[in-house]
Formats: C-alpha cells, structure tokens, sequence
C-alpha cells in the first residue's frame, strides 16, 4: 500500500497540528522536535511563532546541531556559544527547551546499515535522550542539496560538525575545517545525505513523524546568511510517516505549479544540483517510497 501524504493548502499554525493529528499517531515519550532555527541574517526561517502551537501540542523539545562551515563561509552555528547565542536571540530558548545535541562531545557514532557512501554516521550524543521524533521541514531550495526538505533535516540536521563533514565530503573526512576542500562530486553528497538520514529514520522507527512547510520559497536554504528572498508563492503544508514519500510529493507539487513565474528559477535549483537524487537514493536504500496516496485536507 502506497504511503499517505497530507497536503492543505491553508498555512496557518493551526493547520500544522491538524496535519499531524490526520497522520493518527501518537508520538510517545519525550519528543525531539527537529527543525532549522536559521542562520544569522536569514530572512527566510520559519519563526518561533509559527511553530509553536505544533511544538506545544507534543511538548517537544526543539533539537539542533553546530555546523561545519565555519566563519569564512558566514554564519555563527559552527561553534556552540555563538550557535546558543544566536537561538536566543531568534527566540527559540524563549519559547521552548532547546537542546544543542552536540554540545558536548563525544558524538554518537551510528554504524550505516548498506550504505551507498558512508560506513558510519555522526550525530549529537543527545539523540539518545529521546523516545521519539518530529521532523518540521521548511521545504525550500538548497544550494549544495537543490533543496531541503524531511531527508536533509534527517542527515545533515541531526548530524554534530564533524557528521556534516563526513557527509559533506562524502565519506573522505570528519575534519570541520578541511570538509569543503574535500567535498565529493555531487552524487556522492547526495547520497552521503540519504545514507545518514537512514540511520536517524531507523533509530526512531514507528515514533517518528514529518510535516514539510512549503512556504517563504527562497532557492536558498534557511542556513544561508544572505538568503535570496522566496521566489514562488507558497503552497502548503505536507504531512506523512513516510520521509522519502513527504520529499517527493513537495517536489511534485513544485512541477505542477505551472502558473508561478518562479517555478523555472526554483526548478533550475533542484535540477543544477540533482537534487532529486537524494530522494531516489533514499528509497533504494528502503526507508521510503517514491510513490504515495496524496490526500488534500
């Protein structure tokens, strides 16, 4: 049986929780909230305010990881203080308990099961404090990935600095400093992405859930200080158990807007960077499908 996609049309907050009560679970125990709180300077995030009655609504804790890029590429994230630091100053410790899963070493090093790529996966050692997860996606475009979505928040999300180097480098290095320099050729990337987001995905299996919000669509990711600003309009909120399923129906629904004058500037995103090869590694990796019932609510 395909695997069921929740799509509105109508973004409010409201909305996100009744996209997740439609999927009928019930996620058990402490919950991870993963989401992006956004790079300093980026006007594209979504806000505190938007995703707070969601949050609420499962007493989740929001869970984020430093990065790995480092000053000379922009940004604050790559080191704890100035990364704690900037989710107060967004709002997010005012709002909810925040949890920077990496915070303090060592990573978690979770063994990568068929992996395309990688043999192993890093992630913040904090992971393990919870019993299930919820993944809040911003869809939008990427400019290594060609977008980001339910995978991306999976792999390089929950993964500490030198996790996102490894995948970053697609398997080469864990060294934050050096990642870039040895940055794979795209595919290899792209599936060092599908390799680690596996690892998350079966870690939580049966008590994990995704809602993709495909509003504010930049090109650029929410990780981006200097962010081109939203290019399409905004289509909805996706809802689903299924991470690859959820990914490639927010792709679809980019192909079908044929009315928007940004389509072909977000498509040009994707398709320059391949990104739809994340997806379809994922689902031969077996954690997803690429086909799917999709139920507009």
């Amino acid at each position: 049986m395909k695997p069921k996609v929740y799509f509105s049309r109508e973004l409010t907050p409201e909305k996100v929780v009744e996209m997740y009560h439609a999927l009928g679970v019930e996620l058990p125990g402490k919950v991870a909230v993963k989401l992006h709180s956004g790079e300093k300077g980026n006007q594209n995030f979504l806000t505190p305010e938007f995703w707070k009655p969601m949050i609420d609504e499962v007493n989740g804790t929001v869970v984020e990881c430093n990065t790995a890029y480092g000053k000379a590429y922009g940004g604050v994230r790559d080191y704890t203080e100035e990364h704690l630091a900037l989710i107060e100053e967004h709002g997010w410790s005012k709002a909810f308990t925040v949890d920077l899963m990496d915070a303090e070493g060592p990573d978690l090093v979770w063994p990568v099961e068929n992996g395309k790529v990688l043999k192993e996966n890093r992630v913040g050692k904090n992971i393990v404090n919870y019993d299930s997860m919820l993944v809040l996606a911003h869809f939008k475009g990427h400019p290594m990935g060609g977008f980001g979505g339910a995978l991306k928040q999976l792999s390089i999300g929950c993964a500490s600095r030198e996790g996102k180097a490894l995948i970053h480098s697609g398997g080469v290095s864990p060294d934050n400093i050096e990642c870039w320099k040895l940055h794979a050729e795209q595919d290899r990337f792209l599936e060092a992405m599908a390799d680690a987001a596996s690892t998350v995905v079966r870690h939580f299996e049966g008590r994990i859930a995704f809602i993709n919000v495909m509003k504010n669509l930049s090109v650029d990711c929410d990780c981006c200080e200097v962010a081109e600003d939203p290019c399409m309009k905004d289509i909805g909120i996706l809802a689903s158990l299924d991470p690859v399923a959820i990914d490639r129906a927010a792709l679809d629904l980019v192909y079908a807007a044929k009315d928007d004058p940004g389509q072909a500037h977000f498509i040009e995103r994707v398709e320059s960077r391949h990104g739809a090869h994340t997806v379809e590694a994922a689902a031969e990796l077996g954690y997803g499908s690429l086909e799917y019932e999709l139920i507009e609510l």
